[in-house]
């Protein structure tokens, strides 16, 4: 098989499981944090960068590169790994999300969707064939399986159908798959805030074999205990020899309850999206760099942080290059809070490994300031 979980170690304080997963371009070490870098590049960052905080795996979105430059010159460039200059694993989501949350005018059959180009308003129509045909010619080491993503909230019924639609779905991505010897395809479990409906989702996926399994349809706008919830009722349910992914999922506590319930791979937008804003994770908590308060601080962002931003640059200067709206202030703020994130789930492994994973998470809240009435980043 393309993909293949490896084992490692359960935490016996929390249940947390440490391990790896093998891809044809090499090994992503779990629990793992995944930068997104939706249009072949992680933005403002450069493969090389990545490589300097020890990314072992990027995402990249079908949606999105569909639309432009092309799934077609992608694989005439040799696939995305040759196009974009990086030799690690990639992981392209299926563009079902996109679909559903930035095109306003669509319609969903038992086919497909069709749908209009957020960009220039043309009509186009994406099938669970279509969206395995993009990600087989873009080549990434692991695909999704074209999904539908209710929202919330949502009805019980509405919840229901679209679930089984998605489990239709997979099966014609899976039959569609033509690359199944180098490139992982996973199935997404939907079934909303409903436990019985998550249950149904999971039991019809995990019988088709998947070599992989992602939960969708969370951090949609639920709180994180009904997240947390979801979690505790789903993960049980999927093979613990297959690696499990919570998509979208990004801030340092969901990080850390995620990898406790049992999660082995997260993605999210939030510490690039919030970089662009000057906003930053540091080991006390969150700091927003642009206020005033930071124009004459002449010291790091993080005193605690070993990245080649807080190394090298003050408060009070990245304060102005965000304030001036300089691209190497963004740059400088995006290194920082991938890097944080990035660090903080070697933590989470070491942890796992030394049986205190419940430890660390007490630990890490109360210097972060976090508690369990606000959980935030």
């Amino acid at each position: 098989m393309a993909i293949r979980y490896e084992a490692i170690k359960t935490c016996k304080q929390s249940g947390a499981r440490l391990g790896r997963v093998h891809t044809p371009h090499g090994v992503i070490e779990t629990p793992a944090f995944m930068p997104v870098g939706t249009l072949a590049t992680v933005k403002t960052m450069s493969p090389e960068e990545l490589k300097q905080m020890d990314a072992h795996i990027i995402l990249s979105n079908t949606y999105h590169l569909f639309l432009r430059p092309g799934h077609d010159i992608v694989k005439e460039a040799g696939g995305l790994h040759r196009f974009m200059n990086w030799d690690r694993p990639i992981l392209t989501d299926s563009g079902g999300f996109q679909v559903f949350s930035l095109s306003e005018l669509r319609k969903i059959t038992e086919e497909g969707v069709t749908f209009r180009n957020h960009l220039n308003g043309d009509k186009l129509f994406l099938t669970p064939e279509k969206a395995t045909e993009i990600q087989n010619a873009l080549g990434a080491d692991i695909m999704m399986a074209f999904d539908e993503c209710p929202p919330y909230p949502a009805e019980y019924d509405y919840v229901k159908k679209s679930l089984e639609r998605t489990t239709r779905w997979a099966a014609r991505c899976l039959e569609a798959h033509a690359r199944k010897h180098d490139q992982g395809l996973f199935a997404i479990v939907q079934g909303g805030m409903y436990a019985d409906l998550r249950k149904q989702s999971a039991a019809e996926l995990t019988s088709m074999d998947f070599p992989g399994y992602a939960i969708g349809g969370l951090s949609v706008g639920e709180s994180k205990p009904l997240m947390y919830e979801m979690l505790e009722s789903t993960v049980p349910l999927l093979p613990t020899e297959k690696p499990r992914y919570l998509m979208g999922v990004g801030s340092p506590d969901a990080l850390i309850e995620g990898s406790i319930r049992g999660i082995d791979m997260f993605d999210c937008v939030l510490p690039t999206r919030i970089a662009r804003n000057g906003t930053c994770m540091t080991s006390t908590g969150r700091l927003v760099v642009r206020n005033a308060a930071y124009a004459r601080d002449y010291g790091p962002l993080d005193p605690a942080c070993s990245c080649y931003t807080c190394q090298h640059y003050s408060r009070a200067y990245l304060r102005h290059l965000i304030k001036a709206d300089e691209t190497f202030g963004i740059r400088l703020t995006t290194y920082h809070n991938l890097h944080f994130l990035l660090e903080m789930m070697r933590g989470v492994r070491r942890a796992i490994m030394e049986d205190r994973l419940l430890d660390f998470r007490d630990e890490f809240f109360d210097r972060y300031g976090l508690n369990e009435n606000d959980k935030g980043f």
